[in-house]
């Protein structure tokens, strides 16, 4: 009986355990060693950073602090590629002074982005996504890849809504009532890559909202704040059911509608 018991154990357990060891071992000795392969461009070598900032002056100087910048190998065959890390070796293009189509420029194809930022790619692919792998928008149209720490988010959007209101200016305010989610920036409510959900939301319909409005249930009826809303969750979501339609503020109602 007691053989059976350890047969079994051995048959169920030790797979769990072995892959669980397995990603521990993966996980330690992927410690500082990020691997990135460059963009390969036809005919073209590495000359290292210290070329591209004779015409790039300006975008060198943001990058060195950056962490994009420690994206390079170290070595003679390699030199230290930086710049070329994203945008490829640039041999041919510092050879013809410039030049379109003699280096990778990201900005055109998020392909290069999409090499170290796997699940982006996963997430532009969803329903609602804003549309990056159609071409009619950039990962740079948002994020300023040569400067700013990635801990902050690696993007040019010093509060997290600056970038989105760009475009969307008309839920940017100043409203009169501001709905106070609004204050924390635009991804509290939104996926901004792309989302299951319609308008890139988190979450669906009203449970979005009672993540911050709690609700409470008690003998006589459901309480959102100080109001019963028995009667109305059966109408929809909280915008969309005819109730808070100014779900990003409103110049006329506390309760944000109209």
């Amino acid at each position: 009986m007691m053989n059976m018991r350890k047969r079994r154990w051995a048959r169920f357990v030790i797979p769990g355990a072995v892959a669980a060891w397995a990603a521990a071992v993966i996980s330690c000795t992927s410690v500082n060693r990020v691997m990135v392969v460059p963009p390969s461009i036809p005919g073209a070598t590495y000359v290292g950073s210290d070329d591209c900032s004779a015409c790039h002056e300006a975008v060198t100087k943001k990058f060195a602090g950056s962490t994009h910048s420690k994206l390079h190998v170290n070595g003679g065959n390699a030199q230290e590629i930086g710049c070329e890390s994203c945008h490829g070796p640039a041999s041919v293009h510092v050879q013809n002074g410039g030049g379109l189509f003699t280096i990778v420029n990201p900005g055109r194809n998020p392909d290069t982005c999409f090499q170290c930022h796997v699940d982006k790619r996963g997430e532009f692919s969803l329903a609602n996504a804003h549309p990056v792998m159609s071409g009619d928008m950039s990962c740079s149209d948002c994020h300023s890849p040569h400067e700013g720490k990635a801990s902050d988010g690696g993007a040019q959007l010093t509060t997290v809504s600056d970038g989105c209101v760009k475009c969307h200016a008309a839920q940017s305010g100043p409203f009169v009532f501001e709905h106070e989610a609004a204050r924390e920036g635009c991804t509290v409510c939104h996926s901004p890559h792309g989302s299951v959900n319609q308008k890139m939301l988190k979450t669906r319909n009203a449970t979005l909202c009672l993540q911050c409005h709690s609700q409470v249930q008690t003998s006589t009826g459901i309480y959102i704040g100080s109001r019963d809303h028995a009667s109305f969750l059966g109408q929809g979501t909280c915008w969309s059911g005819g109730c808070h339609e100014a779900v990003h503020g409103s110049h006329a109602s506390q309760s944000l509608r109209f």
